[in-house]
């Protein structure tokens, strides 16, 4: 089998394994990237995964409402940009509420804040006075052909922004979403996915955009039938603590709800306290005592496809209804006659997401700890 150094992403007919064996993943040419987020705890760590890779030129961070208000949303970005010395990076404001459902929001699964247990210090910056549409149309303009899209949130941004600017599918690289659900349950309503779910018609919008585009260019779709598998354990945490050589973050399941990180350098104790609240969440809805990371695997994906595997569908959203609105349909068949518009992934190796998450997240709590510790930053 060939190694992820050689493995191009591609688009596949069927389900075949996923191709990485390492640990480490080869650090790839300057990828531009434009991230909106609904943050939550997993996107929290999807965004320190982004910070830690050297190859991810983050142009700007858009914030949706989702998991909390979107005001919350930046001011969680903001935090952890502050708190990794990454003040250079632009947050802004898009919209604060679903272009036609009204606003749902999930404060039990994610914490008041949107970040569990953490609690950051204030940001000293604030929001952008740019919209998020804004940034998404001037960044693919400025950068044609060469942007990323990652969207981690309801797709209610990137629907406005279409709007506006109908080419913004042919101006982006390529477009990586998390959201949707094809032969997994729900986790919001029976059959639908929560980024879906919250702004069913944005997503719909966003996939008729998507019709007809080269294979190279279908938003990648990383969706629950892939990210349940991305459970995070106590072990995994445990494995940063080791090579930064700090505390145990001590997260097992006879522990007291609500125990806080003993870790000294921030960005494990922050994580820590953030992630001990998702276990909390997901042990008390009989799911085990981990956590589902599904944004960061999103995250790594957008930077390296070579972690997927890859099937082309049409995909569609239904609208109506009671019982099955917001659910994704796959078509694999081409039953319906119509382009494909997505690249769903079918298939990865979790246990070399998780190397490949460790080893950078590792490497950013260190040179963020090293830092605090010369003096360049407050705790």
């Amino acid at each position: 089998m060939k190694g992820p150094h050689t493995v191009p992403p591609r688009t596949v007919p069927s389900t075949t394994p996923a191709v990485p064996t390492s640990t480490s993943l080869p650090t790839s040419a300057t990828v531009p990237l434009l991230v909106d987020v609904d943050t939550g705890i997993d996107d929290s760590l999807a965004l320190l995964y982004l910070l830690a890779s050297p190859e991810a030129d983050i142009l700007g961070i858009t914030c949706t409402a989702g998991n909390v208000p979107a005001r919350q949303v930046a001011i969680n970005n903001l935090a952890w940009l502050d708190l990794c010395g990454a003040d250079d990076i632009e947050v802004a404001l898009g919209s604060e509420v679903p272009v036609l459902a009204p606003l749902m929001t999930t404060e039990e699964t994610h914490g008041p804040q949107g970040i569990g247990y953490a609690e950051l210090p204030a940001p000293t910056r604030t929001i952008s006075e740019r919209h998020a549409t804004e940034v998404w149309i001037e960044s693919a303009r400025a950068h044609p052909g060469e942007v990323v899209g990652l969207v981690t949130g309801p797709l209610t941004n990137l629907a406005l922004a279409l709007r506006l600017e109908p080419e913004l599918p042919r101006l982006l690289k390529r477009l990586v979403i998390m959201g949707g659900a094809f032969h997994h349950s729900g986790n919001t309503t029976p059959v639908s996915e929560w980024n879906i779910a919250v702004d069913p018609e944005s997503a719909k919008m966003v996939f008729d955009a998507f019709s007809g585009l080269p294979a190279d260019r279908r938003p990648i779709v990383c969706a629950l039938d892939v990210t349940e598998r991305i459970e995070m354990k106590p072990e995994h945490l445990r494995r940063i603590a080791d090579q930064i050589g700090d505390e145990d973050a001590a997260l097992t399941p006879d522990s007291a709800f609500g125990s806080r990180s003993r870790a000294l350098n921030p960005v494990l104790r922050h994580l820590t306290d953030a992630v001990r609240f998702y276990f909390e969440f997901h042990v008390t809805h009989d799911q085990g005592w981990l956590a589902h990371m599904h944004d960061p695997f999103a995250a790594a994906v957008a930077l390296h496809p070579e972690l997927a595997t890859l099937r082309a569908a049409t995909v569609d959203v239904e609208l109506g209804g009671t019982l099955a609105r917001g659910q994704t349909i796959a078509d694999f068949a081409g039953l319906w006659g119509r382009d494909p518009n997505a690249a769903i992934v079918v298939d990865t190796d979790p246990a070399a997401f998780f190397d490949h998450l460790i080893e950078r997240v590792s490497a950013l709590a260190t040179r963020v700890g090293e830092a605090e510790e010369g003096g360049e930053r407050q705790p």
